[in-house]
C-alpha cells in the first residue's frame, strides 16, 4: 500500500468517525494525534518548547568510553562495507535495513537474557496527555523484556536512503519525548539513519514540556574508521543499558 493511498483511507476513516460522533451526539472536539513517521519539526514546536544544544562536549563521555573492537570485528566491519559501499544509496528501507543495518546491530548484541533486554523492530508506542496522543510503529528500539517491549532504552530511527524520504530527526525525538515521559526519565538516547550516515542525539528535559537535544557530528558508515565509531557507541549503549537495570 503507497503512502498516498494509506494517507487516503486515513482521512477516511477519520471522516466516518466524525460522522458517527456527530450522529450520536458526542463532543466533536477531538485531541489531536500525530503518527511517528510524519512528524516535522513544526508539529514539535506545536508541542514542545525545543531547542537544539550546539555543545558538541555533551557527548565527551559517551564517545570516549572505551571499548575494544578486536581484529575479528574489524574484519566484520570491514567486509560489511566493502559488501554494500556501491549500492547504499540506492537501497530500498528494506535492502538497508536487511543488508547493512540488521547485520551491524547483530554485532553489537543487544539481547540479554540474564538481563531480560533485547532490540525490538516495528513496535508500537503511545504517549497520550490531555493536549496530544504521539503514536506509532518504532523501527527500532532496545527494550527491558524479552517476548514483549517494557521500558524503552535507546532508539534509532529511521532506515531511509536519503532526506528526500523525510527527515528523520523530528520523528526520532518525537520517539524519544515518548519514551523519556513514559519511563520518567530526564535523559534518553538515540540515533538516526539517512543511507550510509549515522548521527547520535541526546535529548534532555528541562522541564515541562521543555526539551533540549544534542546531536553528534556525521559519521559516515561507508568509511571503516567511522564504522568502528558507530559500532563503539552503539556497544557503549548497550554497557550503559545493562548497568542501569543492574542498578535497578
Amino acid at each position: 500500500m503507497t503512502d498516498i493511498r494509506e494517507e487516503q483511507l486515513i482521512r477516511e476513516i477519520e471522516t466516518l468517525k466524525q460522522k458517527v460522533a456527530l450522529l450520536e451526539g458526542q463532543d466533536q472536539q477531538r485531541i489531536p494525534t500525530y503518527q511517528y513517521h510524519k512528524t516535522r519539526d513544526r508539529d514539535l514546536t506545536a508541542l514542545f518548547d525545543i531547542e537544539r544544544n550546539v555543545e558538541r562536549e555533551r557527548f565527551a563521555s559517551w564517545f570516549t568510553s572505551p571499548v575494544k573492537v578486536d581484529a575479528a570485528t574489524e574484519a566484520f566491519l570491514a567486509e560489511l562495507i566493502e559488501e554494500n559501499t556501491l549500492l547504499i544509496d540506492s537501497y530500498g528501507e528494506e535492502d538497508l535495513k536487511i543488508k547493512f543495518i540488521g547485520p551491524l546491530l547483530k554485532q553489537v548484541k543487544f539481547t540479554s537474557y540474564e538481563k531480560r533486554v533485547r532490540d525490538f523492530y516495528e513496535v508500537s508506542m503511545t504517549y497520550a496527555t490531555d493536549r496530544f496522543i504521539l503514536k506509532g510503529t518504532v523501527d527500532f528500539m532496545v527494550a527491558e523484556g524479552l517476548v514483549d517491549s517494557k521500558t524503552p532504552y535507546f532508539f534509532i530511527q529511521e532506515f531511509k536512503r536519503s532526506e528526500e524520504y523525510g527527515n528523520p530527526r523530528p520523528q526520532l525525538l518525537a520517539e524519544l519525548i515518548s519514551a523519556l515521559e513514559l519511563n520518567q526519565w530526564t535523559e534518553i538516547k538515540g540515533a538516526y539513519v539517512i543511507g550510509g550516515n549515522w548521527r547520535f542525539v541526546i535529548l534532555e528535559k528541562l522541564a515541562q514540556d521543555t526539551y533540549q537535544y544534542f546531536l553528534s557530528q556525521n559519521f559516515d558508515a561507508t568509511k571503516l574508521d567511522d564504522l568502528i565509531e558507530v559500532y563503539k557507541h552503539l556497544v557503549c549503549v548497550k554497557q550503559e543499558i545493562l548497568a542501569r537495570i543492574d542498578a535497578g
